[in-house]
């Protein structure tokens, strides 16, 4: 039977390549996998440290249970280009950073030890997709995923594509391709087994066919009783096939959902009912550690996208991403739109032809994925390339007909060829660039982006980002338009039936070349700062939840006298999914509803409290006392929610909060942890920049430095467990508010 290891562990690291090495062991640092080449600061950094070549290796040590088997080497990213030597022989390179590759060891194994070197070079090499351009984004080197070893009989299941149909029915269906590899020849004579059973692991059906060559299908049909894959119910179930030959058996499995997803000029449906596509693009991309993080860290990014930021569609901008982070998209249901890896740049006709092998790579990984809806065939905000993008089309629809396909551009009239015309929209606020002659909108209709008479499939694929940079402690007046630019093309795309969806740019700020960004190398775009501690704009999308979900009260402003042009905190925005708001100030008291007169199309617009509501003399002008406000929010004139804001803020609490407090102590298990100084009412104190030392003792390591500044009153780090068991005790101290503990557990 199949035998799959994680080969993560016992790697000696150093920089430089010397081809000599290939057969010979070196000397260097050891480290486990997933692991960045170079550990960049945070910010101000130079982003050529990281492109040049890189040495890592390890022992293999031959096993009887290679004895007559295949054994196989699997990357699931290596970033970028990379050769795999075997002994001093090559056996293989892959030239993609972000899609996965396995080399075949079998004949190359001898008994004893066996020497694995890799060479990785990350180097922006103009022949590989993404390069040849500036790229808004880095590409952090380093076997940056993880690795598996793989031990098969000689004749094995390669791939399973499972198709579903007949699923809005109480008879659904199924069809599951099996494809074979069988490297060494033999004859194909043999049985299939399918088992199709649901996430608890109990069997539904089963059926079985003799083996007809490299590629045999099985089918399912009249299933009845089972549950539909949606947001709200991401039901799974398992499709697991034995293969029988003379040379062996083999299993592999896979899981999958039932559901249908279609964009139409009308919208988009899942499982035959509208439903307005709200999203934001991420990177895949951590302070310090890059690229580097292995799955639980991926798996919560995927938790803030849907449970903190109330998305129901991400983007992996602009490249394939973890295994680790799609399986969770599956089980939490959170859609998805994959695309291939580039950024505006099209290169000459070989990298064309390795870009259209990324799209091949990226759908035969990720096809039985129900969390993806849509296949992203183009390059980022590339320019028309009709040869190229007919064949990625054509490569997409032949290996998976069951997605349509989308094309990220910006420029108008573009040439559609895929089935969903997704566009990056920064229509708002292009008002205020040199010659200029329209008025202030948030999105333009389709028509005059596509050029097109009749309407069509349409998405927004990007909005604000660029146009409206924003760090988490900015000017409250600001953060206040922040705010307003996402909600006005939020409202905009809710009130237009034509437009699928609108995707924001972006979750998180993100490291980024120096042609790029604040001059800091950093993208400031976020509605999240990199530590994925949210600015006021997360709540624009996270107000839009139903309160039965979450109730969101979340006032826009620090609540200061000065802090604004002229002063004052006139007009507050209010992002909340509640009826009503009440501000009170000194003894005077005011209830608000929903600002629909600007906002009528979304589903909770924010209150917006203005002069309308409270007089000067009212809330007191400037030279006068300030006083402490208390925020209220009702449903159904109960109250829900209450903020109150300090008038006088002083600094109170070190909080230090990690996301989990029991990690596993195999495996390099990790976990976020967020220290925040916060005034007497428990508020963020956003101009609070101390320096924070963290100590980390027991079975774990920090990742990061162990000094740092509070950047807008937080800061954040990874720790990872080292493999033993125990208690974890992580400290942070500043001068000003002392010392903090909190304590983990790695098991």
């Amino acid at each position: 039977m199949r035998s799959v290891s994680a080969l993560n562990d016992g790697w000696i690291f150093r920089p430089g390549f010397d081809p000599a090495d290939a057969g010979r062991p070196i000397e260097g640092t050891p480290v486990g996998l997933p692991h960045t080449a170079v550990e960049l600061p945070f910010s101000y950094f130079d982003e050529t440290l990281y492109q040049r070549a890189f040495t890592y290796q390890r022992t293999l040590a031959h096993d009887p249970a290679f004895d007559d088997r295949e054994v196989a080497l699997r990357f699931d990213g290596a970033m970028a280009d990379s050769v795999v030597y075997l002994n001093g022989t090559e056996i293989g390179r892959h030239t993609d950073g972000y899609t996965p590759f396995t080399l075949r060891l079998t004949e190359h194994l001898r008994a004893g030890d066996n020497l694995l070197t890799v060479k990785i070079d990350g180097s922006e090499n103009p022949a590989i997709p993404p390069f040849g351009g500036p790229i808004d984004y880095l590409t952090y080197a380093g076997l940056y995923r993880e690795a598996w070893l793989e031990v098969t009989a000689p004749v094995a299941l390669h791939r399973l594509k499972i198709e579903t149909a007949e699923e809005l029915t109480d008879a659904k269906a199924l069809t599951v391709r099996c494809e074979l590899a069988n490297p060494r020849g033999l004859a194909l004579e043999g049985r299939l087994v399918a088992v199709l059973a649901d996430a608890d692991g109990r069997e539904i059906a089963r059926t079985e066919a003799a083996v007809a060559g490299l590629t045999t299908t099985l089918g399912f049909s009249g299933l009845a009783g089972l549950a539909l894959w949606d947001i709200d119910s991401p039901t799974l179930y398992e499709i697991a096939v034995t293969l029988e030959t003379a040379a062996g058996t083999d299993r592999l499995a896979s899981r999958f959902g039932f559901r249908t997803a279609r964009f139409t000029a009308e919208g988009f449906e899942l499982n035959g009912r509208k439903l307005k596509l709200r999203g934001l693009n991420r990177h895949q991309a951590y302070p310090y550690t890059g690229y580097a993080m292995g799955r639980a860290a991926q798996e919560r990014d995927a938790e803030i996208l849907k449970r903190t930021l109330k998305v129901n569609l991400v983007r992996t901008s602009h490249y394939p991403q973890s295994p680790w982070f799609l399986d969770h998209c599956d089980r939490i249901g959170l859609l998805v739109f994959e695309e291939i890896p580039g950024w505006q740049h099209i290169g000459d006709e070989a990298w064309q032809a390795r870009s259209a092998d990324n799209v091949e790579a990226m759908i035969t990984r990720d096809w039985n994925h129900p969390s993806i809806i849509i296949w992203g065939v183009r390059i980022n905000e590339s320019a028309d390339n009709h040869a190229f993008y007919a064949e990625t089309n054509r490569r997409a629809r032949a290996l998976d007909p069951t997605r349509q396909t989308g094309g990220v551009r910006y420029i108008t009239e573009s040439e559609m060829l895929e089935d969903v015309y997704t566009m990056n929209d920064f229509v708002q606020g292009s008002e205020e660039m040199p010659g200029a002659n329209r008025p202030r909108i948030a999105l333009r209709d389709q028509r005059e982006v596509t050029g097109l008479k009749q309407r069509v499939p349409y998405m927004v694929t990007e909005f604000n980002g660029h146009m409206f940079p924003t760090k988490r402690g900015d000017q409250e007046q600001r953060q206040a338009e922040h705010v307003r630019r996402h909600l006005a093309v939020l409202d905009a795309m809710y009130g237009d039936p034509s437009i699928s969806g609108a995707i924001g740019w972006c979750m998180a700020d993100y490291n980024t070349h120096k042609d790029f960004g604040s001059g800091d190398r950093i993208c400031h775009h976020g509605v999240m700062d990199m530590f994925r501690e949210p600015k006021f704009a997360a709540y624009a999308y996270a107000s839009q939840c139903e309160p039965e979900e979450e109730v969101i009260l979340k006032p826009v402003t620090y609540w200061a006298r000065g802090e604004r042009n002229i002063g004052g905190v006139l007009p507050l925005i209010v992002l909340t999914n509640c009826d009503e708001v009440e501000l009170r100030y000194g003894a005077i008291e005011k209830r608000v509803g929903p600002d629909r007169e600007t906002y009528p199309n979304l589903p909770h617009p924010p209150v917006v409290i203005d002069h309308r509501h409270f007089s000067g003399a009212e809330m007191g002008l400037w030279g006068m006392r300030w006083l402490d406000g208390l925020v209220i929010g009702y449903r159904n004139g109960v109250e829900v929610a209450r903020v109150a804001l300090v008038a006088d803020p002083l600094p109170t609490t070190l909080e230090i909060a990690a996301d989990r407090t029991t990690l596993a102590a195999a495996g390099r298990d990790s976990t976020r942890v967020i220290v925040r100084a916060l005034d007497q009412a428990g508020h963020v104190l956003p101009f609070f920049d101390e320096s924070v030392a963290v100590t980390v003792t027991g079975p774990a390591r920090r990742l990061g430095p162990a000094q740092t500044p509070l950047r807008g009153g937080t800061t954040g780090f990874w720790i990872e467990t080292t493999g033993e068991p125990g208690a974890i005790r992580i400290a942070a101290t500043c001068p000003q508010l002392g010392s903090t503990t909190i304590d983990l557990t790695a098991g």
